[in-house]
């Protein structure tokens, strides 16, 4: 398991980090093996997050935020949602997911005052989504057919809690990454590690996930070759991995081809799966100049009753391109941040929580909405705050050395009568008269 460093965090903090987590699981996917009806589904990701709201505003009664440009800009992204839903063209239930995503702003708001650039919410994150990994297992273990349906390609889903396989392999990428970093940085034990990664890359592959392996690969090595400079570990690591990957290209290539192809046509593979057809439509659907500026108001990222699965045209469909403005200057905020910091373990999982969200809004959704993904850009967001300075230590003043009174010196010259004077007046300070004055 992770290492667990001492800090001051109060435990409420990680418990709404955690319900969180739980809201951004979603309440559509696979068949599960107890049927579960989608609206109990909802209604417990909703009450977590309103329980995650009710607890951050618990510990933090003051309302003591830490700046934040990336919350500042998801608050922004509230304004072309609402002002889109309030058509309701898409029904009353873009208002609620507005109000949805207002509750999420406002707890990381509540939680950003215990943002202080160390890697604290990176073990709260690391241990939530591994107990989802975790439900997972249990739920193979228990009903294989039923976590590995026929209608998913044999892909493996979530039998207890119904989770699709795009979503256990975002969860099992994160993790990996996470996990590996934090034991190049000595966070962590090879021990620890490995209870988690070797699990967490059996579910990626059984999962088939392609974005996620393509993600966790390329975001891993932009972290790693973040620590080249001062990790000598770092560098072994990425020596290794340099090597195995050229053996393993040349030697596994078709094995490679024909498992990311899927079993599917060159034509299919090409064209994402007809996600491009989706694209296509939904760009040359017509629209008016207040849908092309604000959108069509929060749905549930579809086109036509198709997923649109893409970030940036489900933003442009929903919130229209004010939205897709502040998606890229949220994105282009955290990476110039990230690339100005000083190389570290905090910039290193920064920036590859930043380059997998990155790569992953090609093919999947959610940079607009309360989402696993805007969860994992605030966590990026909590480890590049600057540290608070610590106050300057002040010497303590220097005292004088007590010494005895002088006698005062022989003199043939008569010694001068000191004349009384009158106590000064009230409010005027009384000043001392050094002894040669007064002789």
């Amino acid at each position: 398991m992770v290492d667990v460093a001492a800090d001051h965090t109060p435990k409420i903090v990680a418990t709404a980090w955690a319900l969180l987590a739980l809201n951004t699981l979603g309440s559509a996917g696979a068949k599960t093996v107890v049927p579960i009806p989608r609206s109990l589904i909802q209604m417990l990701t909703m009450g977590a997050l309103v329980a995650a709201f009710a607890l951050a505003l618990l510990v933090n009664p003051r309302l003591r935020f830490r700046a934040s440009a990336f919350v500042f800009l998801l608050t922004l992204l509230l304004v072309p949602s609402v002002i889109s839903s309030v058509h309701l063209e898409v029904g009353l239930g873009a208002l609620f997911r507005c109000a949805r995503l207002a509750l999420f702003v406002g707890t990381l708001w509540l939680l950003s005052r215990w943002w202080d650039g160390g890697l604290t919410f990176v073990r709260h994150h690391i241990r939530m989504y591994f107990a989802v990994l975790v439900l997972v297992a249990v739920g193979l273990a228990v009903a294989p057919g039923t976590a590995m349906p026929e209608y998913y390609g044999g892909r493996l889903v979530g039998s207890l809690w119904p989770l699709t396989p795009p979503q256990i392999g975002q969860y099992a990428a994160v993790v990996i990454g996470l996990t590996v970093l934090m034991l190049l940085g000595r966070r962590t034990t090879g021990a620890g590690a490995a209870v988690i990664v070797v699990p967490a890359l059996v579910l990626l592959a059984m999962t088939h996930t392609r974005t996620a392996t393509l993600g966790l690969i390329i975001a891993l090595t932009l972290a790693i070759g973040s620590l080249l400079l001062t990790s000598p570990a770092a560098r072994r690591v990425f020596a290794w991995a340099v090597l195995c990957a050229t053996v393993a290209a040349v030697v596994f290539s078709s094995a490679l081809q024909s498992w990311f192809l899927r079993g599917q046509s060159q034509e299919n593979f090409s064209n994402l799966t007809g996600r491009a057809k989706v694209w296509d439509a939904l760009l040359g659907a017509p629209r008016t100049l207040g849908e092309r500026a604000f959108g069509t108001g929060l749905g549930d990222k579809s086109f036509d009753g198709l997923p649109i699965d893409n970030s940036w045209l489900a933003v442009y469909h929903e919130q229209g391109l004010v939205g897709v403005g502040i998606v890229a200057a949220m994105v282009t905020v955290l990476g110039a941040v990230a690339l100005l910091r000083p190389p570290s373990l905090p910039r290193a999982c920064a920036i590859f929580l930043i380059s997998y969200c990155g790569i992953s809004s090609y093919t999947e959704v959610g940079l607009g909405d309360a989402s696993a993904y805007l969860l994992h850009l605030a966590l990026a967001a909590s480890l590049l705050v600057a540290p608070a300075p610590a106050a300057p230590h002040l010497p303590a003043p220097k005292t004088a050395p007590e010494t005895a009174p002088k006698s005062a010196p022989k003199s043939d010259a008569p010694l001068s009568v000191p004349v009384p004077t009158a106590p000064p007046a009230a409010g005027v300070s009384r000043r001392r008269v050094p002894r040669w004055a007064r002789r």
